[in-house]
């Protein structure tokens, strides 16, 4: 539900500099201290992949925006997945199509308000600071719709920490956020649980962590159907058996790894073992369109704001496996 304009108003107050450093630019060295990509690494990006643009000024010195930093660290978390440097290009820029795509639904979001959001969650994270940190969480999720304040708040931050560990407290600091997203998730999972369509939504081993897997979850929920989420390390081979048990409509695989290379041979067998439909859900159905064209797998996509539109129409027959 919108935030009244009362509350928006609240929310707002820690916001007002934000514009002026959504505005801000940093040379390469610090780019490269707040990401751990070192100089000669970046510039090969922008040249040889043209996976960053950053300004230059007069006398030739590159300068970088928050949009770039953050887009090195999707670079990293792609890299990090197993996907060549020479195809992360294609899917920054797909997910930048389905960003422009969902652009209206939140025209009255103001870009530099979600790195202001972000910055606050890093503060309290790096003091250790539950009570601030839920006074935060609070506040993002009184003033955003739920797509927005995890994928575009506070994942990017989770992910962020994930990737930035080498240096001391970094990983406590990781782990601490990471244990309270997954408390607060289980809680919204265990409230938005309805009635209707029974649907089981599993990991793919060793293919996403807890908190990714819970995300999905609340992003797949709703009123209209009844969503159990199986335990992460859940065995592929073993499907079945609990789908035998649990008769659910429809089976949803998640993952945010690349597709390996006997993987539509995988589900199809899958497919053809299951009494209900089979779909995947993450970043894995976005890289395996192509290839799971024409099987009995559906994709449901990695976005928030489509998943649970095809979710449903899925479940109502009406979405092309």
């Amino acid at each position: 539900m919108p935030a009244s304009p009362a509350t928006r108003c609240l929310a707002m107050t820690d916001l007002v500099s934000a514009s002026l450093k959504q505005e801000e630019l940093f040379p390469i060295r610090e780019v490269s201290r707040l990401t751990g990509v070192n100089p000669v690494t970046l510039r090969a990006w922008e040249r040889r992949y043209g996976l960053i643009q950053p300004t230059r000024t007069d006398s030739g010195h590159r300068l970088y925006s928050q949009a770039d930093i953050d887009a090195v660290r999707s670079i990293l978390a792609w890299l990090e997945r197993g996907v060549a440097v020479s195809k992360v290009g294609k899917i920054l820029e797909r997910s930048e199509a389905q960003r422009a795509a969902a652009a209206p639904v939140y025209e009255e979001v103001a870009l530099g308000e979600w790195g202001e959001w972000q910055r606050q969650v890093r503060r309290a994270v790096a003091a250790f600071d539950e009570a601030r940190l839920e006074q935060v969480y609070g506040q993002v999720f009184s003033s955003y719709p739920l797509p927005v304040v995890f994928q575009d708040v506070l994942l990017p931050v989770w992910q962020e920490l994930l990737l930035s560990q080498d240096g001391f407290g970094q990983t406590s600091e990781w782990l601490f956020l990471d244990a309270f997203l997954r408390g607060r998730v289980l809680q919204r999972l265990q409230l938005a649980r309805g009635q209707g369509a029974r649907v089981v939504l599993s990991a793919i081993p060793g293919q996403c962590h807890e908190l990714e897997l819970l995300v999905a979850g609340v992003l797949l929920a709703s009123s209209e159907i009844a969503l159990t989420v199986l335990p992460l390390g859940q065995p592929l081979a073993e499907l079945t058996l609990v789908c035998e048990k649990l008769q659910p409509q429809l089976l949803v695989l998640f993952s945010n790894h690349p597709p390996a290379a006997d993987f539509s041979r995988q589900l199809g067998k899958l497919a053809l073992a299951l009494d209900c439909p089979l779909a995947v859900a993450g970043e894995v159905a976005e890289l395996a369109e192509e290839q799971l064209a024409g099987s009995p797998v559906a994709c449901l996509g990695s976005d928030a704001r489509t998943l649970q539109r095809r979710l449903q129409q899925l479940l109502r027959g009406h979405l092309d496996t």
